[in-house]
């Protein structure tokens, strides 16, 4: 195995009634604070009216941008790096899911810069080294941004959506409260849940050799998703479903699991393009390309990662052959996602179309080959694209 280093310093508050706390967070960074959220939920929750008691009691100057969208856009981005300039910003409060928490870490970095924010992306994208420090609410179990150095944006305008890691990124201070993920519909709990088993699926399914335990850590993980997420569908008030698939969300992606593992993921880039030029919800995405991933990339050569999982994820028999616990291993993924969680199947379920397959293939292979559990060209992406429709 490969070595490594980890250290994640982020200080998470979780379980009920943490944000009693959120004012003495804040102020050790400063007095000037730029509140970011999305589209109102949190304020037909009623979270919003809690916060910001939270912040008139700890005497904080509160500047807000709202509207931040799923798939968030870089003109949001630049919005925030305008007002945290003009304001003197000292501290970022992103509340809300993945897609505030990534837009305010790049809100963050780009006060810090001259340059324009995009310029954080793509081939040649210039360093972060320092971001102004943010905290983050978490309203929904998905991304792990609240945890991670990581965080994706889109470009309508040139058709991109990229991610980008970079150390300054990672929130000071996150609050997971599992009651503030009551109120998520029904599809988005489920779309979060198969974002979660990607995070895991992405470093689990990989020919580098690790750490016995680390493989044993990842099917836990994967386990808890599978037993709480159908429940959380089922109950969304369930507070025991709705705190292990939180804390679940957040060690999927936090760095633990990776270990000394060097491999690309394979599901993520292939993804983005689909939502850059579909603008469809990102966990969705996942869902209906891991299991046909996971078709196209077995063979004799990585048939022994899938017994390991179906066997150990969800109790297929391991004395049958290799080949036919692979397939039930796939086929119980599939189960999973598609009945138990009630996500669309196909790209034709969600209007994807065959004609932008060879663009969005070249997209996902945009700096070569994806050098993941199979390398994948972009004639294997559009294969596996031609086995969703």
């Amino acid at each position: 195995m490969n070595g490594f280093v980890y250290d994640i310093p982020t200080k998470v508050y979780f379980g009920e009634n943490q944000l009693g706390n959120l004012g003495s967070e804040l102020h050790r960074f400063g007095k000037r604070v730029l509140l970011t959220y999305g589209g109102g939920s949190i304020k037909r929750s009623g979270l919003y009216d809690r916060v910001m008691e939270e912040l008139h009691k700890a005497d904080m100057e509160v500047f807000e941008l709202s509207g931040i969208e799923p798939n968030p856009r870089i003109e949001s981005v630049r919005e925030g790096v305008a007002i945290c300039k003009e304001q003197a910003i000292d501290v970022l409060l992103a509340v809300g899911g993945g897609s505030t928490i990534d837009a305010t870490k790049f809100m963050a970095a780009g006060a810090c810069v001259e340059h324009d924010a995009w310029e954080f992306f793509g081939a040649g994208a210039k360093p972060i080294e320092r971001a102004l420090p943010i905290v983050t609410i978490l309203t929904l179990a998905a991304t792990g941004s609240e945890m991670d150095t990581a965080g994706v944006v889109s470009n309508f305008a040139t058709g991109d959506k990229l991610g980008r890691l970079a150390r300054p990124l990672l929130p000071q201070v996150s609050f997971l409260d599992p009651t503030l993920t009551y109120t998520v519909s029904r599809f988005q709990t489920a779309a979060g849940a198969a974002d979660i088993m990607s995070h895991i699926m992405e470093t689990y399914f990989s020919t580098d050799p690790d750490l016995y335990m680390l493989d044993c850590f990842m099917e836990g993980l994967l386990k808890t998703v599978v037993k709480y997420a159908p429940i959380a569908v089922r109950e969304p008030e369930n507070y025991e479903a709705r705190a292990n698939l939180m804390w679940t969300s957040s060690w999927a992606i936090n760095g633990f699991i990776i270990g000394g593992k060097r491999r690309a993921w394979s599901c993520h880039p292939m993804e983005h393009e689909l939502s850059a030029v579909y603008d469809i919800t990102h966990g969705l995405g996942l869902a209906i390309l891991t299991p046909r991933w996971m078709e196209y990339c077995l063979d004799d050569s990585t048939v022994d990662k899938y017994v390991q999982y179906g066997v150990n994820v969800f109790g297929i028999d391991a004395s049958l052959d290799k080949m036919a616990i692979a397939r039930e291993s796939i086929r119980c993924t599939e189960e999973f996602l598609f009945e138990q969680l009630g996500l669309q199947r196909t790209f034709t379920d969600v209007g994807i179309k065959r004609e932008d397959f060879a663009l969005m293939a070249q997209k996902a292979c945009r700096y070569g080959a994806i050098k993941g559990f199979k390398t994948l060209t972009p004639k294997d992406v559009e294969a596996i694209f031609e086995m969703c429709l």
